[in-house]
């Protein structure tokens, strides 16, 4: 669940999450989110990239974790072939944010950076 703390966002996991994920909540500051983009499958060449470490991964059932790709890591929370926001920072740890979209996550992006344009859902 995407959180508000301060000038940060934070991507609050659940205990069996971080476990699956290797990793704690994710945290970017709000000012470096550049965009955010939705998609209705997340098992694309534009959504996912690169090689999963660490993390838990089965194609098309569950991507958790970290991505590494050229253009940086990605953190990401994938099941199955629910729908994605995807966030992009930039000067963060990572590059972007693949999480799932719906309305508790859309309207912290909507609370935190009310100027930039959310796209229509993917659903």
């Amino acid at each position: 669940m995407l959180m508000i703390e301060r000038d940060s966002f934070r991507y609050r996991l659940n205990w069996i999450e971080n476990i699956g994920a290797f990793w704690r909540d994710p945290k970017s500051k709000i000012s470096n989110l550049v965009s955010v983009t939705a998609h209705e499958n997340p098992w694309t060449i534009q959504v996912l990239r690169g090689i999963r470490a660490p993390g838990t991964g089965f194609p098309f059932v569950i991507m958790l974790g970290t991505m590494w790709h050229r253009r940086g890591r990605y953190f990401c929370v994938v099941y199955r072939k629910k729908p994605v926001l995807v966030l992009e920072f930039r000067s963060e740890s990572f590059k972007r944010w693949v999480i799932p979209d719906n309305e508790v996550n859309r309207s912290a992006i909507r609370i935190a950076s009310p100027t930039l344009d959310l796209p229509a859902s993917a659903q």
